[in-house]
């Protein structure tokens, strides 16, 4: 048995926790953004990523504070000590959820909802947040589980009864069915995961390809036999940046993704891992997306170096621009993903390639020595010439990599 564990509206929560003015009001973390919503927000249909503007017209009596990413740190690692302590065998989804195996633990602790109730009390009193979990027999059904009981809750799925209920839930609680996909599911008259599972494999690829429509078919016939896995390393790595409804001239929108950049890159290298491919994600006026990838090199070599990645995001945005001129742009993120561990790979490039003498060893001696004035000074104590006077943007906290020690 498995248990998802999931912080509910933890930014907001934590406020709520540490200022009891805010308590039972609608409370929005962020500024031009809104980060993380109180379910009392929620109600109004306050939700992320919505421009402040916004939120505040759906909700006149919104308290807006600013992100406190320092303690949103602290909380999460108090509350994966706790998860820690209820069970080695825990797998980190985000800072703020985990999945939990206790299938082991019936012997030793008791039932698996018993460790479930046990687990959320003491979030409750050690740490002060409410926390929802989700029980059942794979990891798929246990996130569906602790979305269904939110807020503050706790619901079991009995393993005779999973049909009974995952079948009546809307198609969309399928892990990978976005507005795209539900719009086409829709239009073929599947709306509940029931009516997606009586349907044949071979029908629903051709509704949404092959692949994704073998990976919903099994979701809906309770197919997931994926293992909680101790200290999984991440597949990517990347960032974001909310722009509101301003236009961006095209050297700002440089400036965006060159911050990105360091930050990715940065973040890259602080866990000894190198990529392959970068992807930019651009969301338009029209709420419509795009992305843009490139794998660096002709055969695909790896690299930590921030400057390959810079050359390689400022080739995907100059092709991008004439979308974004016509249709403006909300969002940008940069992603780096075919991810290896540094020490296992040669660190070097084809000669057209940035860099002193086109040797990316080279460079990743002066991005190690510009990591190291970060980490002494700050992240604000050096920086690039086309940065300087623009807003940074907010750093999301992540978890840590497992892989490093």
């Amino acid at each position: 048995m498995i248990l998802h564990a999931d912080l509910d509206s933890f930014y907001a929560s934590v406020e709520q926790r540490d200022d009891p003015t805010l308590r039972g009001r609608p409370v929005a973390v962020g500024g031009g953004i809104v980060l993380a919503a109180s379910y009392e927000a929620k109600a109004y249909g306050v939700s992320t990523p919505m421009a402040g503007a916004e939120a505040r017209r759906l909700c006149p009596g919104l308290i807006t504070v600013r992100p406190r990413f320092s303690a949103y740190v602290e909380a999460s690692r108090r509350v994966f000590d706790i998860f820690r302590d209820t069970t080695p065998l825990v797998e980190g989804l985000s800072i703020d959820e985990a999945f939990l195996d206790v299938g082991g633990l019936r012997r030793l602790v008791g039932e698996p909802a018993a460790i479930a109730e046990s687990l959320r009390r003491r979030v409750r009193v050690e740490v002060g947040l409410p926390i929802s979990v989700g029980v059942a027999r794979t990891k798929y059904l246990a996130k569906v589980a602790s979305a269904v009981s939110k807020p503050d809750g706790l619901l079991l799925v009995d393993p005779e009864r999973e049909e009974e209920f995952l079948h009546p839930l809307p198609v969309e609680r399928l892990w990978g069915v976005g507005k795209v996909t539900a719009a086409k599911l829709h239009a073929d008259g599947i709306r509940t995961v029931g009516d997606l599972a009586r349907r044949e494999e071979e029908v629903l690829g051709g509704l949404v390809g092959r692949a994704s429509g073998r990976h919903l078919w099994a979701l809906a016939h309770l197919r997931d036999p994926r293992p909680v896995e101790v200290g999984k390393r991440r597949g990517s790595v990347g960032a974001q940046r909310a722009l509101g409804r301003r236009h961006c001239t095209p050297a700002e929108l440089d400036a965006h993704v060159v911050a990105l950049i360091d930050r990715v890159a940065r973040r890259l290298r602080a866990g000894e891992r190198i990529g392959r491919t970068l992807t930019l994600r651009l969301r338009f006026d029209d709420y419509t997306r795009a992305t843009r990838s490139a794998t660096i090199g002709a055969t695909g070599e790896a690299t930590g170096a921030t400057e390959v990645w810079v050359a390689t995001a400022r080739r995907l945005l100059r092709g991008a621009l004439p979308l974004l001129a016509e249709r403006g742009c909300t969002l940008v993120g940069v992603s780096i993903s075919g991810l290896a561990d540094s020490h296992t790979e040669q660190l070097e490039l084809p000669l057209e390639w940035p860099g002193p003498e086109g040797v990316i060893r080279r460079g990743s001696i002066l991005d190690g020595a510009l990591d190291a004035v970060k980490d002494k000074y700050g992240t604000g104590a050096i920086t690039r010439a086309v940065l300087l006077g623009a807003e940074p943007g907010i750093e999301m906290p992540t978890l840590p990599d497992p892989g490093r020690g």
